[in-house]
């Protein structure tokens, strides 16, 4: 995507999508025509093509019998379709990291943007109890490098709201939660990141469900990714997109004001700090 200076020569998807696009214009065909076969919108299209879709085996076939391109996409699709990402996360992992925009409701988590390695070592760890030393550090790894998105100084614009309970849920060391809030506070302090509390006296909200994504780019349509455990989807209807950031929209309505939210992070850090030390 443009914001991101994508290098087709470095990127299968990128390649993919850049083909993609050469390839409906030399047909003379819109988006929205070549999506009509395929039983997907004109915008699914021009994800494809901006690199934030992945292109599936079965997509590819149609799409080279449309276009006559003699096997392209079929014999191209996967070294694109590679990711280190499960595959419930890959398709919205690698959207996020071309989005101009992330907002995140986190119910349980840290998010993994904001996560530390000690913090992801013992997520992973609780839910990988037989898993080998090796595979937990190529979670961590994994993790930490998505989390290197926030290195840029201003893009993507961050915007989080933490329920209450991902400050309180504890694990094994206090220590280590304390260093990820803290973590955070340094976020927002920096003016990196705004983040909000939704605090346990707002009682019942539209997201009980579960974690939401929205992501927003320069030249393709929003994205939405709603998460349960070991699942996920990742929506571009427009009527979807649209709902989920109306239930993102009254989150924020009803969390603390983000220096009130930084106070109660910070508050919570200091206390975790005092018990583990006591």
């Amino acid at each position: 995507m443009a914001g991101k200076n994508l290098d087709p020569s470095s990127s299968p998807r990128a390649l993919l999508g850049a083909e993609l696009r050469v390839a409906r214009e030399r047909a003379g065909m819109s988006q929205a025509e070549l999506g009509e076969p395929l039983f997907v919108s004109g915008s699914f299209i021009g994800q494809l093509e901006a690199g934030t879709r992945r292109m599936h085996l079965e997509f590819a076939r149609q799409i080279d019998d449309i276009l006559d391109t003699n096997g392209f996409f079929v014999r191209n699709c996967g070294a694109a379709a590679k990711s280190k990402y499960p595959d419930h996360f890959a398709a919205a992992a690698e959207a996020e990291a071309l989005a101009t925009e992330i907002r995140e409701y986190a119910p349980q988590l840290i998010p993994g943007l904001l996560q530390t390695e000690a913090y992801a070592r013992e997520v992973f760890r609780a839910g990988h109890l037989t898993a080998p030393e090796e595979t937990i550090d190529e979670l961590v790894t994994n993790r930490l490098a998505r989390a290197a998105l926030l290195s840029e100084p201003t893009t993507p614009l961050f915007w989080c709201v933490l329920d209450e309970a991902v400050l309180r849920r504890t694990g094994d060391s206090l220590a280590i939660l304390a260093e990820a809030l803290r973590h955070i506070a340094r976020l927002i302090r920096s003016h990196r990141i705004i983040v909000q509390v939704l605090p346990f006296s707002a009682g019942l909200h539209a997201a009980m469900g579960g974690a939401i994504k929205l992501m927003s780019f320069e030249d393709a349509p929003p994205l939405a990714y709603v998460q349960g455990l070991g699942t996920g989807l990742l929506f571009d209807d427009p009527a979807t997109v649209s709902q989920l950031t109306l239930t993102y929209d009254l989150l924020t309505a009803n969390a603390l004001s983000p220096r009130k939210s930084l106070a109660l992070i910070e508050s919570v850090a200091e206390d975790y700090e005092h018990d583990q030390h006591a």
